[in-house]
C-alpha cells in the first residue's frame, strides 16, 4: 500500500496566518502546523533537528487538525497504514521529486536511499543529496522518511531520532 497525500507546493504569501496545535503520541507531543487553506505544513517532534517551534504570530487552533489527529491516532494504534490528509510543503525541484518518492515506499517495507536516488534519477554520486532532502522532510511520520535506510540494512539518518526510526519501523512490522 501506498501513502497517499496531496501535496501542493507552496509560495510565499506574507498575508497567510500558520495555526498549530499539539498531540500527545508515542513519539512524544506532536508539533502540527497548517496554512489557511488547512493544508498541513508540518510535523515536528521534540528535538528534531530541524524542528519547527510555536513562533509568536502563529494561531493556536485544533480546529483545522481533527482529520490528521484522528488518522495519526489510528497509525499509532495500529489500524491505519495510509494517511490521506491535505499536504503543502516548500522545497527545491529535487527536494520535491525526493520527497514524492518517500511518499511512494509502501506501508511495512523499507527502501535504501540508494534506492530513493534511482527513483528519482539521481546518480549514485548523489545519495548524499538525496539523504540531505530526506533529512530536511517537514512531515516526519506523515511523509514516510522512516522507511529508508543504509544500504547495508543500517538504521541510519532521522531527525526525530534513530530510537523513534525504530519505534515507527517496530509498529509497521517493517524488516
Amino acid at each position: 500500500m501506498t501513502t497517499h497525500l496531496h501535496t501542493t507546493p507552496t509560495g510565499t504569501n506574507p498575508t497567510s496566518t500558520t495555526y498549530w496545535t499539539t498531540l500527545d503520541s508515542p513519539l512524544g507531543p506532536l508539533l502540527l502546523t497548517a496554512d489557511s487553506s488547512g493544508a498541513l505544513t508540518s510535523l515536528s517532534v521534540p528535538g528534531q533537528k530541524g524542528g519547527r517551534e510555536v513562533q509568536a504570530d502563529w494561531r493556536h487552533d485544533p480546529g483545522p487538525f481533527r482529520a490528521a489527529q484522528e488518522q495519526l491516532r489510528a497509525y499509532f494504534a495500529g489500524e491505519l497504514k495510509e494517511f490521506r490528509l491535505p499536504l503543502r510543503s516548500s522545497g527545491t525541484a529535487f527536494r520535491e521529486r525526493v520527497w514524492a518518492a518517500l511518499d511512494e515506499v509502501p506501508y511495512g517495507s523499507t527502501a535504501t536511499y540508494g534506492e530513493i536516488a534511482a527513483r528519482v534519477g539521481a546518480s549514485r554520486a548523489a545519495v548524499r543529496a538525496v539523504g540531505g532532502a530526506i533529512g530536511a522532510n517537514p512531515l516526519l511520520v506523515l511523509r514516510p522518511c522512516h522507511r529508508v535506510i543504509g544500504a547495508d540494512g543500517s538504521l541510519t539518518g532521522y531527525a526525530g531520532g534513530l530510537e523513534r526510526k525504530v519505534r515507527l519501523l517496530t509498529l509497521e512490522g517493517a524488516p
